[in-house]
């Protein structure tokens, strides 16, 4: 008899410490609570736009023909060309013309705004693109002229307007800006635009 109980303890003793192997190896192979699991999110910071960066355009970067190099803001003059109004919009022709004594070259879309005067705020929503007519080199000689065409759209018709009396024109690829006296109305509010631009053409152009 107390051999056979003997016998019984240490069959229990050994199932206890095989039961406790087995939960320590369990336990040493899960992974971490779920509270602790790292997730990595990516982000990009993205500073405040200022008015005048918001009316710049992009650059032209690598899809820019070749060509001669692209003309500076001090190579060139800005001034009005013809308008014509129809149907609550007046097309304005801008003209762009090379005073340096180098050719050189404009490519794709300006950046223009309404602006309180030479060097001030930005008023309402910087002018949009009109994608109708394709980008194309546009290449100046000294003394040559290219335009782009602004469609300016009755600012009463959406908002309560105000009025401007200047134009900020950043030649395409340019971060130095253009000013133009030209009065109308606007609408002072940033997410309201009355404004749309073409691309930068050859020649002093018309309002068609």
């Amino acid at each position: 008899m107390r051999t056979s109980t003997r016998a019984a303890r240490r069959a229990i003793a050994a199932a206890a410490i095989l039961g406790a192997a087995a939960l320590v190896a369990a336990c040493g192979s899960s992974g971490p609570p779920s509270s602790q699991r790292t997730v990595t999110v990516t982000t990009t910071p993205t500073a405040p736009a200022s008015s005048s960066a918001a009316a710049q355009p992009s650059s032209p970067g690598a899809s820019t023909p070749a060509g001669p190099p692209g003309c500076l803001t001090s190579a060139l003059q800005v001034k009005l060309g013809v308008a014509q109004g129809t149907a609550g919009t007046i097309y304005q022709v801008v003209d762009l013309t090379n005073i340096s004594s180098s050719t050189c070259s404009l490519y794709g879309y300006p950046g223009v705004s309404f602006v309180s005067g030479i060097g001030g705020s930005q008023i309402g929503h910087p002018a949009t693109r009109n994608p109708v007519t394709a980008a194309r080199l546009v290449t100046l000689a000294p003394g040559q002229v290219g335009n782009f065409l602004l469609a300016v759209t009755d600012a009463g018709a959406v908002c309560k307007p105000v009025t401007v009396h200047w134009l900020k024109i950043y030649p395409p690829g340019e971060t130095a800006a253009l000013y133009l006296s030209y009065t109308t109305q606007a609408c002072p509010s940033a997410s309201v635009s009355t404004m749309k631009t073409s691309v930068v053409t050859a020649g002093a152009g018309s309002a068609s």
